[in-house]
């Protein structure tokens, strides 16, 4: 049976966001792994005129492609990118679910740029360049009040379903996360409808979960939950 990974990215962001988990899962898999850069974002971002629509198409053709190639399809989110994955669970047949500080309430991007500012003040070891706080400061001070709402505008969708999430899901959620609150994740995976579900603590984790200083040793239990 031939496995398949969609992963979803975050809200002004990247593949760069979720790297760390595509490398170990290409290292320990041999599964087809596919993460579409959604309409405006990437290296060179463009929110000005993008909308939710577009974002939601654009991981609903990633997701369609993958069912053409693969018979069992994986999905992760991260952030924004998180109820995105939830977005595309209610509507085709997923096998998992797993959530990577999924944004279930938004908060400023001006947050998010603070807790970027204290992870890269770290020695740079696992973390990525400096060019990744570049980005995102570029990113934050030019994101449109018109890219916001959109955000929103997801985030309105999918909260009235959590319920209707049936599929094993596993959230990982970062303690010291300073954009979605710890006790968010929580209320998050007690309203999903799913009977199998599991929720992982990142004792020192910020919202770039997948830079945690933990990070592969929750990588580690998120694949044993992915093979299960």
């Amino acid at each position: 049976m031939k496995t398949g990974v969609l992963i979803i990215h975050g809200f002004t962001g990247g593949h760069y966001e979720v790297r760390p988990l595509v490398e170990f899962l290409k290292i320990r898999t041999d599964w087809q792994i596919s993460v579409p850069i959604l309409p405006g974002h990437g290296a060179k971002p463009d929110l000005s005129q993008v909308t939710a629509d577009s974002w939601l198409m654009a991981a609903e053709l990633g997701i369609r492609q993958l069912q053409k190639e693969v018979d069992r399809i994986i999905v992760v989110g991260f952030s924004m990118g998180g109820l995105i994955a939830m977005y595309l669970g209610l509507r085709y047949k997923i096998d998992k679910l797993i959530l990577l500080s999924a944004a279930a309430k938004y908060i400023s991007p001006w947050i998010l740029l603070k807790d970027l500012g204290i992870l890269l003040a770290e020695p740079v070891k696992k973390y990525p360049p400096n060019t990744f706080y570049h980005l995102y400061n570029y990113k934050l001070r030019y994101t449109p009040l018109h890219a916001t709402r959109e955000f929103l505008r997801i985030v309105k969708l999918v909260e009235p379903y959590y319920s209707k999430i049936e599929m094993p899901v596993c959230l990982v959620q970062g303690k010291e996360d300073g954009i979605v609150p710890y006790e968010t994740a929580r209320y998050l995976y007690e309203q999903l409808g799913s009977k199998k579900k599991k929720f992982i603590t990142s004792i020192a984790g910020k919202h770039h979960i997948c830079y945690s200083e933990d990070c592969y040793e929750w990588f580690e239990v998120v694949l044993e939950f992915m093979n299960e």
